[in-house]
């Protein structure tokens, strides 16, 4: 089975963000902002730090990844500082899925451990 990944580049008229396959011939599809899920940035994607656009990329990847709205919504903010805001802001990127997946993760066993502290 191919690995999907997130691809990131910064462009002249903004930031663009692809979902794609490993061994895909196509050119994939352009990540979908999920807008209808939080409102963060309707300007964009972004990333390198973390403000609003950051929250929406990380929000966006994880409704993709994850294919859970909530589990998405719930998490979103902690991706954005573990994942995003780390991504070079200059340069383009790469994630897969199991990077995105090893996030959350990781993110959930340490809220775990919070609750249970």
């Amino acid at each position: 089975m191919s690995k999907k990944v997130y691809s990131g580049l910064r462009t002249g008229n903004g930031c663009i963000v692809w979902v794609s396959f490993e061994d895909d011939e196509g050119d994939g599809r352009k990540l979908p902002p999920r807008l209808d899920l939080w409102n963060h940035s309707p300007t964009g994607f972004e990333w390198g730090y973390g403000g609003s656009g950051p929250a929406q990329l990380a929000l966006a990847i994880l409704a993709d990844s994850l294919g859970d709205d909530e589990r998405a919504v719930q998490l979103h903010q902690a991706f954005k500082w573990a994942v995003i805001s780390k991504l070079p802001r200059e340069k383009g990127w790469d994630l897969t899925a199991a990077q995105v997946m090893d996030a959350v993760l990781k993110i959930e066993k340490e809220r775990e451990q919070k609750q249970y502290a």
